[in-house]
């Protein structure tokens, strides 16, 4: 009589059938296998992860231009002619994107982990494929737009360094894993040795990238400057309509020091309070002068523009999202606002004792006041009774009116040198947060020169600029950079040095645990007998076009298990594989 030990030994994989389920539709046991992948789903593989390094990055630098994001919307304004909030949707396509992508790339790692092949389902071949293209296609289309927004990755990298440094660590500490059991668990082939020196390589960068790191707030907490002093640009335009007169009153509330203001000269020689080179945006323009909509605002004369309404597009566009936050009397004030003359500022700044910061722009040349421009605003400038040192033009006077405005304070938009500054008259700097380096601003500070930063919209940046030294910021969120009190984070070099030798130390120890561990665990499994191995794994290898090592040594000791158990021909123990062969058939089915 033939005795049989049956083939069959069916466990409970709950965590690999999902696994394998949401990432190949493979949620029968039989469909799945041990067996190399093949190239063309490794080359899918490969796409998934260049996917998710891609929106990595592109969520990365959305989520740090957050501070820029009106910025984003104006200058798309310009280009088509209508104000939409674009950013929304940036937004939710990175969310659902890069959820997406990396839940994929996690179950890809747990194939790898597992031993799985690793057959993508089509679906997500297409959604990845989407999402990859998509993505670049994004990403050419900024560069084309907003190609000058780039710098602020490098910028915000003077604040999230040590953190994203943090977790690199632990991302490619816990990727040591997978590298070990592919190398110590295979044959030995040129490939792994290249995968094995990539890994080591990358992961020796990472153990010294803080080398290279310049992070401002990396000092000690007694040499911390003094606070910056906020501005506000344009009053604060997200609590009420720009360059509004409810819109400065809103600023005074949130206690900026400094008033901030664009200014146009109308037809008649009045300077006013408009950022756009038309009334479309911010005004009724479309409705009062259908006719006249895209004409120049300079070309306006004052009792028409007084005739517009300046604070209605700002509760219909809401262009920050805080519309909603206002109450029913706010929101009555904000809009029945007019076009705002520039003395009105000025008295107002100067009842508070507050300063006055002015971007004026200069008429086109067939203008009327043309080549009086300049002496309209001083004129006006006087009459508010503002004191002149409070105030700060942020233009060149002419050589010919040089004599008249000693008592101003001049500010450039650039970067000049010290001789040129002195040359030209011109006492301090308002630099855009990109155009300066750590280093200039140093080198400005330390000659007693007055920058102020713009635009300053979000906590880190603040608190960047802080530990960098920058005595004033000009922001459209003065309610929100109120709130930071202290840098968000502040260390000094000997605690950071600690902090950053540690967690390289750390790392290294789980890294030659992981390997020790499989090469262990590698060396018991050949010594090990036929009870640990799942006598399953052999049947389905077997079904597949062609078998690896592993399975032929797993067959190899099921033949020497059955001898052992009794088996006395070749005969008996080809029948049994047959029997065991096809009852897994019927049984898998």
């Amino acid at each position: 009589m033939v005795k049989h030990q049956p083939l069959q030994v069916y466990e409970k994989q709950v965590f690999v059938s999902f696994v394998t389920g949401i990432y190949g539709c493979r949620w029968k046991r039989y469909q799945r296998s041990h067996d190399d992948s093949s190239k063309w789903e490794c080359t899918w593989t490969a796409m998934l992860f260049s996917s998710f390094l891609l929106l990595l990055f592109w969520a990365y630098f959305w989520l740090v231009a957050h501070n820029d994001y009106n910025q984003f919307n104006w200058l798309l304004y310009n280009r088509s002619g209508e104000w939409r909030d674009d950013t929304f949707l940036i937004l939710a396509y990175s969310v659902v994107g890069f959820s997406y992508v990396s839940i994929l790339t996690i179950l890809a790692c747990f194939h790898i982990s597992l031993g799985q092949q690793l057959n993508l389902y089509w679906v997500h071949k297409v959604g990845v494929l989407v999402t990859l293209l998509t993505t670049i296609s994004g990403v050419v289309t900024v560069d084309d737009v907003w190609g000058e927004e780039w710098a602020i990755l490098l910028i915000s990298l003077q604040s999230t360094a040590p953190f994203l440094h943090l977790g690199a660590l632990a991302v490619f500490t816990a990727l040591g894993w997978l590298v070990a059991g592919y190398v110590v668990r295979r044959e030995r082939s040129n490939f792994q040795v290249m995968v094995l020196l990539i890994y080591v390589v990358l992961l020796l960068l990472i153990y010294l990238a803080p080398l290279t790191f310049r992070c401002p707030c990396v000092m000690n907490s007694h040499s911390l400057a003094p606070r910056p002093e906020i501005i506000g640009r344009r009053g604060a335009p997200m609590l009420a309509p720009e360059n509004t007169m409810v819109s400065f009153n809103r600023a005074l509330q949130q206690g900026v020091s400094s008033l901030q203001a664009d200014v146009t000269i109308s037809e008649d020689g009045v300077p006013f309070l408009m950022r756009d080179d038309t009334l479309r945006r911010t005004t009724d323009v479309g409705k009062v002068f259908p006719s006249r909509q895209h004409d120049d605002a300079s070309s306006f004369n004052w009792t028409d523009l007084r005739a517009l309404n300046a604070g209605q597009w700002f509760l219909e566009s809401d262009p920050y999202w805080t519309a909603d936050s206002l109450s029913a009397k706010e929101r009555g004030r904000a809009g029945n606002q007019t076009v705002c003359p520039l003395v009105e500022m000025l008295r107002l700044a100067a009842r508070a004792n507050r300063s006055a910061l002015l971007n004026v722009r200069r008429p086109p040349p067939q203008h009327p006041r043309h080549r009086s421009w300049f002496m309209d605003t001083l004129w006006v400038i006087q009459r508010s009774g503002i004191p002149q040192k409070r105030v700060r033009i942020v233009t060149w006077t002419p050589d010919t009116d040089r004599g008249r405005v000693r008592g101003l304070q001049q500010a450039a938009d650039a970067l000049l040198s010290l001789e040129e500054m002195r040359q030209r008259g011109v006492s301090s700097l308002t630099l855009h947060y990109s155009k300066a380096s750590h280093r200039e601003l140093q080198e400005y500070l330390a000659n007693n020169v007055s920058v102020t930063v713009y635009p300053v919209n979000e906590a880190w940046l603040y608190s960047l600029l802080w530990c960098s030294g920058v005595p004033s910021v000009s922001s459209d969120a003065p309610q929100d950079l109120r709130k930071v009190p202290y840098p968000i984070w502040l260390m000094s070099q000997s605690a950071y040095c600690f902090i950053w030798i540690t967690s390289d130390l750390v790392s290294i120890a789980v890294v030659l645990v992981i390997f020790s561990f499989q090469n262990y665990h590698m060396i018991r499994w050949k010594m090990s007998g036929m009870q640990n191995y799942n006598p399953e794994h052999i049947m389905l290898s077997a079904v597949t076009r062609r078998a690896s090592r592993d399975v032929n040594v797993m067959k190899e000791k099921l033949i020497f298990s059955e001898l052992n158990n009794g088996l006395n021909s070749t005969e008996d123990l080809s029948l049994n594989l047959e029997n065991g062969y096809a009852s897994y058939s019927c049984g898998g089915h």
